[in-house]
């Protein structure tokens, strides 16, 4: 197992109680530190730990210290504690991964689960803010577990006390300029003389919260298998619900898809008259969410200009990746609904350009692309696909498939066509 390691005294505690336990079962404890590269001390902080770790493995604690810089540098707008969260947490996850461990132990105690109660409800957070910090959670393989969440403060200095223990004293943690600074040495003080029982409600709130939020997300996943949320989610449909319960299944679904909590106007305005309309098309979480005939859906990244026109043969079976357009083909041998193999030898493959047409069934009219688009009720950022040709007549459209005009006769050895935007994922 391991266990993140500042060499505060919370993380000086936890690693020195989990290393006697460790002893006993015959197990090994990676203690994992993380150089943020902000304080003038931060040297001085990871000799400290390493010093700390060889002492007890002389010890015959059983242990080893593993460490990670942090590189680059808060964006112009981003808060140092937001810079330093995100960064601390992904070199833990790659140092706990590359170590083979799946349990991460952190030090969060009591107090700390109070002040993050405080601090989101200061910040109007919803159930998932108010809820705090889990003692478990499962994120991409790895369990970050707080075995200590649910002890006071002073439970942890007792140990200190006892084993006398050495650690370091971060001094950032008295600059008012953090959130949690100002709420720990200005209003803490002041609340728990007023309200000494403050810490372990708190605590005990940010617990309901939890279960209420389980609840949310058992709701949630309800209401999301009845609007088939796999094939893009069914707003109007959504909109059928309460205002209440249609905007926890938002929710759920955009933090899905886009792996972060939507913001409250965004909610508004999926929820308003805007989307009533039956398309449009909103940017979020560094992607598009995009709306066409009552179906929402999101696309990471912007667009970007068509790659230039190339020629290709697809006159094998296979997969043909196309790594300029992001996608590959996939071709398969067919008994019919194909194209002749000999028309796969020498294929241009290019952008649309305006003017193309399409016919979609054998004895359809031609017609302009936009036109059978519309028709096939293909949204919009789904056009965005390569269209094939043989010489100059249009072969293939992304989001229609194989033109009519173009169909092998019965008995023809032909091959079946597909454009495979994501391969990897089909």
């Amino acid at each position: 197992m391991a266990v993140a390691y500042s060499g505060g005294r919370d993380s000086t505690a936890l690693l020195h109680a989990t290393a006697m336990q460790a002893r006993e079962l015959g197990l090994e404890v990676l203690a994992l530190h993380v150089h943020h590269g902000l304080s003038v001390h931060a040297d001085a902080w990871l000799l400290h730990c390493e010093g700390q770790c060889a002492a007890w493995v002389a010890q015959g604690l059983p242990l080893r210290l593993q460490w990670r810089r942090l590189t680059g540098q808060p964006a112009a707008a981003e808060s140092i504690e937001a810079w330093a969260r995100e960064g601390r947490y992904a070199a833990l996850a790659e140092m706990a991964r590359e170590a083979g461990t799946d349990l991460l132990l952190l030090a969060q105690h009591r107090r700390d689960q109070a002040e993050t109660l405080l601090l989101q409800a200061l910040r109007g957070a919803g159930a998932a803010g108010l809820a705090g910090m889990p003692a478990q959670q499962w994120r991409e393989g790895l369990c970050w577990a707080r075995p200590w969440v649910d002890q006071p403060r002073e439970a942890i200095e007792a140990y200190i006390a006892e084993h006398a223990l050495q650690h370091i004293e971060d001094d950032s943690n008295s600059d008012p300029r953090h959130a949690r600074n100002r709420l720990r040495l200005a209003v803490w003080p002041s609340l728990t003389a007023a309200f000494p029982q403050a810490e372990a409600s708190l605590a005990q709130s940010a617990g309901w919260a939890q279960q209420a939020l389980a609840l949310l997300q058992e709701i949630a996943d309800e209401d999301l298998r009845a609007l088939g949320e796999g094939q893009g989610l069914d707003l109007l449909g959504l909109q059928a619900l309460s205002p209440a319960r249609a905007s926890n299944a938002l929710r759920a679904w955009l933090q899905r898809r886009t792996g972060q909590i939507a913001p409250a106007s965004l909610i508004r305005r999926l929820a308003g008259d805007e989307a009533r309309a039956g398309q449009g098309a909103w940017p979020c979480a560094g992607g598009w969410l995009r709306l066409y005939r009552g179906r929402l859906s999101w696309s990471h990244g912007a667009a970007a200009p068509p790659p230039p026109s190339q020629i290709v043969k697809l006159d094998f079976a296979g997969m043909h990746a196309q790594p300029d357009w992001g996608g590959a083909w996939r071709v398969e041998p067919v008994m019919q609904g194909g194209v002749a193999a000999g028309l796969l030898q020498d294929l241009t493959l290019r952008a649309r350009q305006g003017g193309e047409q399409f016919q979609r069934a054998p004895r359809s009219t031609a017609r302009s692309l936009k036109k059978a688009y519309q028709e096939a009720g293909v949204p919009a950022w789904q056009r965005e696909g390569p269209l094939l040709f043989a010489g100059e007549r249009l072969l293939f459209a992304a989001g229609l498939g194989i033109d009519a005009r173009m169909l092998a006769a019965p008995g023809q050895a032909q091959f079946g066509l597909r454009w495979l935007p994501d391969p990897a994922t089909d």
